[in-house]
């Protein structure tokens, strides 16, 4: 297994490096790249807030999460909903430099495996860009992240609650958040046909619905799974 040492020394990310050593093995990169980190998957899930270094390890995270036939490993895949990209290098870039803002990564042994979107709006905390990779998804690794992201969010700013906006045909994703405590608000927006930066849409009907959980008390169930805590 490549270590995160082995991949700082050959000067990339550990995604881009990743990609890199399963081409020369005539491997699939996702595949190689999610072997490598569910081969890891007892060490622990650690945390860092991103740089303009990790924005290219970024956007191929977020894009194989959600867009192309490599995002159907996954259960996130909006592949059938939306073609064109889910992000790009400069959205990502812009994110990581807005004031309060946070965009948060999850990493296995120096491995990128999940990340997240925070930013602080007044007494609540807006969480977006949730990817995890295709191959990890389905094994608690989302939940632990949502957890953290959460329990950051409060101690960061002092939020009493978490927003997000869900396209609403997603209804499966929808129900996951249920089960993690969000509530359906009926609250929609428009979806922006016509911005291929948010990508192509393949049905007229997407519209984003606004999702929000109370944020109290000192339990996540990232900190019951015995996730270290990200520092603010």
């Amino acid at each position: 297994m490549e270590t995160a040492a082995t991949a700082a020394s050959a000067s990339a990310s550990p995604l881009t490096y990743c990609d890199a050593t399963a081409a020369s093995a005539s491997a699939s990169p996702l595949t190689y790249c999610d072997a490598t980190a569910a081969s890891a998957s007892a060490s622990p899930l650690t945390y860092r807030d991103a740089t303009d270094a990790d924005v290219e390890a970024l956007v191929v995270l977020v894009e194989s999460a959600y867009r192309g036939e490599a995002s159907r490993t996954g259960w996130t895949t909006e592949a059938d909903i939306l073609d064109g990209q889910r992000t790009d290098a400069e959205g990502v870039l812009e994110v990581i430099e807005a004031p309060d803002s946070r965009l948060l990564l999850a990493e296995r042994e120096g491995v990128l495996v999940a990340c997240c979107h925070l930013e602080h709006r007044g007494e609540s905390a807006y969480f977006g860009m949730f990817a995890v990779r295709p191959g990890l998804q389905g094994g608690g690794l989302g939940r632990a992240v949502l957890a953290e992201a959460e329990r950051a969010a409060r101690e960061s700013w002092g939020v009493t609650e978490m927003q997000m906006t869900v396209i609403s045909v997603r209804e499966d994703l929808i129900a996951w958040y249920e089960r993690r405590g969000y509530r359906r608000t009926g609250r929609t927006s428009a979806f922006p046909y016509g911005d291929e930066r948010f990508g192509i849409p393949l049905r007229d009907d997407l519209r984003f619905e606004l999702l929000v959980k109370p944020l109290g008390g000192d339990a996540s169930e990232g900190a019951a799974e015995g996730v270290p805590a990200a520092r603010p």
